[in-house]
C-alpha cells in the first residue's frame, strides 16, 4: 500500500502511507487544496509511524485544514491495513484519540469511535448551553432551523431534525451554521429525518468539504443526538446519499460505526 483512492459509503479519500519514511510529513493548506481540486476528495488521510498503535493517521479536509477525526476514513484506512497484513483488527492513533477497527465482513469495517463528548466545552461552544437542545437558530430566505443537538465525536457536530431532508436546502444552511460564532472551531452540520426509532435519513455539510455523500462521525452524532432527544433507539441504520451506515451507542458509552468501504485503486500523487 502506498497511495490509494478509497471511499466509505461514498465518502471519498486519498489514503497515503508514509510509514517508514524519515523526517516529518507536513503539508500546507495550499497543497491540500490543490490536491483536492485535482483529485476531488473529501479528506486526505496519511498513515505515519506510531509507538502506541499500528499507525498514526493524520486527516486533512479538502479546504486544507487538519482535523481530529474521520469515521469513514478510519474504516477505509483500517481495511487497507488489514488487507496488507492479513490481520482482523488494527489500531489507529488520531488527534482525536486511539481508535480500534475490525473486519465486519466482505468490504465492511467496524470502528469503535469511543464515547461521545457532550459537554458544551467539549464540542466546543462559545458559551455554556444545554447540548441536548441548543438555544440556537439560523435562517436564510425565510427558511428557519433551530434547536440542534450538539455532539463531539472527536470533531464538532450540530444535528438538526428536519421533516423532509430530500427537499431541504442543506448546502445553503449548512454553510451558514458552520461559520456561526457559536462554534469557535466551526462545525459539521447534520440534517436528520427520523423515519422510525431504528432508521434515520441523514445529509451532512462537512466543515471544509461541503455536502458529502456520507459522514461517519456525522452518522454517529446523529444517532447520539436523536437518542438523547427520545427520537431513536441506541442502535439505528443511518441512510446517507452514498450508502447505509450502522451506528450502535453501546451501554458502555462507546459508539460503534459499521459500513462499507471501496478500494478504487492506486493513484499517483505529487506531495
Amino acid at each position: 500500500m502506498d497511495t490509494r483512492l478509497m471511499n466509505g459509503a461514498g465518502n471519498k479519500f486519498i489514503l497515503a502511507d508514509v510509514r517508514g519514511r524519515a523526517g516529518v510529513f507536513n503539508l500546507s493548506r495550499t497543497t491540500v487544496r490543490e490536491l483536492a481540486h485535482t483529485h476531488h476528495f473529501d479528506q486526505l488521510l496519511v498513515l505515519e509511524d506510531s509507538d502506541s498503535a499500528d499507525a498514526f493517521m493524520r486527516i486533512w479536509n479538502a479546504d486544507g485544514d487538519e482535523v481530529g477525526a474521520c469515521g469513514n476514513g478510519t474504516r477505509a484506512a483500517a481495511w487497507a491495513m488489514m488487507q496488507e497484513t492479513g490481520a482482523r483488527a488494527v489500531s489507529l492513533g488520531t488527534v482525536g484519540g486511539l481508535l480500534h477497527a475490525s473486519d465486519a465482513g466482505p468490504l465492511t469495517v467496524s470502528v469503535d469511535m469511543g464515547p461521545p463528548r457532550l459537554d458544551w466545552q467539549d464540542i466546543p461552544l462559545a458559551r455554556p448551553m444545554d447540548t441536548v437542545k441548543l438555544d440556537y437558530a439560523a435562517e436564510i430566505d425565510g427558511i428557519r432551523i433551530e434547536a440542534p443537538g450538539a455532539v463531539s465525536m472527536g470533531n464538532p457536530h450540530a444535528v438538526f431534525f428536519i421533516r423532509d431532508v430530500e427537499a431541504f436546502p442543506a448546502a445553503r444552511l449548512g454553510r451558514e451554521v458552520e461559520l456561526d460564532p457559536l462554534f469557535p472551531e466551526r462545525v459539521n452540520v447534520g440534517f436528520a429525518q427520523i423515519h422510525d426509532a431504528n432508521h434515520i435519513r441523514l445529509r451532512v455539510w462537512e466543515r471544509g468539504a461541503g455536502i458529502t455523500a456520507a459522514c461517519g462521525t456525522g452518522a454517529c452524532a446523529a444517532l447520539v443526538a436523536a437518542h438523547r432527544r427520545g427520537l431513536a433507539e441506541r442502535r439505528a441504520s443511518i441512510m446517507t446519499n452514498g450508502g447505509e451506515l450502522f451506528v450502535d451507542w453501546r451501554e458502555d458509552d462507546h459508539v460503534i460505526l459499521t459500513g462499507p468501504v471501496e478500494d478504487e485503486g492506486p493513484i499517483t500523487v505529487n506531495f
